[in-house]
Parts: C-alpha cells; structure tokens; sequence
C-alpha cells in the first residue's frame, strides 16, 4: 500500500512494524507511555465532563480501563487505538474526546494530522495529546552524528525531527483549535551502556522509521565510536549514559460559541492601574537606532 502523505519523512511501514515487533513484550518498556497518560490524566483534573464517544491513539495496547478512569470516558464508549494517524477512520463531530499518547511525532504530515482530528471532534469537543518533542535523545543525536562523521565521512539521519512547544502552539492554532495549551516536561533516564538504550528504544517500538536513513548495516566501529563519544560528553559521574526524553503535552478545544474568547483590542472598560491601585506615568518612547551591515 502507498503511504497516504505525499511528504515521506517517515516509512509507514517500518513504523508499523516496529510496533507490531514490540506488541508481545510492550508492557515491560511502557513506562514513557504510562507516564504520559497520567500526566494528561492530571491536566485534566478540573474538568467535570463524561466523554461518551472517544478514541485513544496509542503506539500499543495498555491497559484501557485505567485510562478510561482517568479521561472519565463512559463505559459503553468506543474506544479505538487508531491503526494509523495519517488517514484516521472518524467521520466528521463524531468525537467528543480524542487522545494521542506518544504516536503524533511519527505524522509525516503533522499538520494535516490535526486538521483531522479537529474535524472528527464534535463543537466543544477535547483533543489531548503528548509527543516527543525537540529535547529528547540529543544525547544520542549528538554522540551517533559526530562518530558517523569520524568514521563515514557523512552523516545519516538516526533520530527523528522532533517538533518544539513553539511549532506545536502554532500547529494548533492553525488547525483551528480553541484556547490551545501547550506545555512539556522533560524525564532523564540513564543506561549501562549505548545498547541497553538501543534495546530500550526498540522495545518501545521508537526505532528508527526515517525513510531517508541509510539501511546498510553500520557496522562495529560506529558504535564504538558513538559510545566512546557518547561516555566523554553525556555520562553522569558512574559512567552512566543520560537519555532525555521531552513530552510535549497539547491540549485543544474544537470551537463552540460558548467559550471564552479574548477581548477585542481597546474594549477594556477599567485601567489596569485602578485595579492595582497605582498611578499611571506616560513613558515617552524612544526610536531604536536601526543597524547596517
């Protein structure tokens, strides 16, 4: 099957099978997963609402009654693991609830992705989702990118393109989601050695699916040398190697008439100074020297 996005950051189908080879064995590698589900779970503390029609992405099966518990989702809801996000199955408002537990950063056409999930959203209906976000494994980007250019002469793409919390506000909004959130939280984790991290990664199902890396075994020395690298600039002091992981957590609103919606400039009807119970000085403004090169 011919993947659905024309732009092919991502080999849908070495993502698919990463994650199917992961499926037996996912719940012993999950702890990224499960971290992130609490985490939307706690941001949606103070939110009174039953969801009775939602979805949840996810990169594997994990335990679905606790995450409907925490995302107050009916009993009899459906709750789908979408296949694929590229091309998702929901006609349009026929979502009250959408979730994405840690898949959005393989989207070859993340912006699209959210147009979708926006359009499957009934008016006033929740989109939450956590990503990988620009932070994580720059350890590892670092160590392989400067050992494959010490032994190959030329670098590969190893670690995905992660988008930053500044892009995905962006992205949010021009998806057209209301009163969008976006926040992110970042988790060290260390290994014994490089291969416990490859290991790790693999079991996750986050192996890399980049259609344009280079598929030839890589051989010894350039895992030799990204670990020699890796040690020297990124191990704490017993010679652990650090792995940062940053989740991105977005959370976004398909717009309804009854939110909140800001104040059209120059409709105020108090000052800020009587609210603070100050006195408001006029400071003159002074015109910024422009530069030449």
């Amino acid at each position: 099957m011919p993947d659905p996005c024309p732009q092919r950051i991502f080999d849908r189908r070495d993502i698919r099978r990463f994650r199917n080879r992961s499926r037996n064995d996912f719940a012993r590698y999950d702890f990224l997963v499960q971290n992130s589900a609490q985490s939307l779970s706690d941001r949606l503390c103070d939110i009174r609402r039953q969801f009775d029609t939602a979805a949840i992405d996810g990169p594997c099966p994990f335990t679905h009654p606790s995450i409907r518990r925490s995302y107050h989702i009916g009993e009899n809801a459906p709750c789908d693991i979408v296949a694929d996000n590229e091309v998702l199955p929901f006609a349009g408002h026929s979502l009250n609830l959408f979730a994405s537990i840690l898949t959005l950063h393989t989207a070859n056409d993340l912006p699209g992705a959210l147009v979708q999930i926006r359009r499957s959203l009934t008016p006033d209906g929740l989109f939450l989702a956590a990503l990988f976000g620009g932070e994580t494994l720059f350890e590892l980007r670092d160590a392989m990118t400067r050992a494959e250019l010490a032994t190959r002469g030329g670098v590969s793409p190893r670690v995905f393109p992660f988008a930053d919390k500044q892009q995905m506000g962006s992205l949010l909004q021009r998806a057209g989601f209301a009163l969008p959130v976006v926040d992110s939280d970042l988790i060290t984790v260390t290994y014994r050695d490089l291969r416990a991290l490859m290991h790790d990664l693999r079991g996750m199902g986050q192996s890399n699916a980049i259609a344009a890396r280079d598929r030839r075994n890589p051989g010894k020395a350039l895992f030799t040398e990204a670990e020699r690298i890796y040690r020297k600039a990124h191990a704490d002091e017993d010679g652990r190697l650090r792995a940062t992981f940053e989740i991105i957590y977005l959370i976004g609103w398909a717009p309804h008439e009854s939110q909140q919606k800001p104040l059209r400039p120059g409709s105020a009807t108090a000052r800020l100074a009587d609210a603070l119970g100050t006195n408001e000085h006029n400071v003159p403004t002074r015109r910024r020297p422009t530069q030449h090169s």
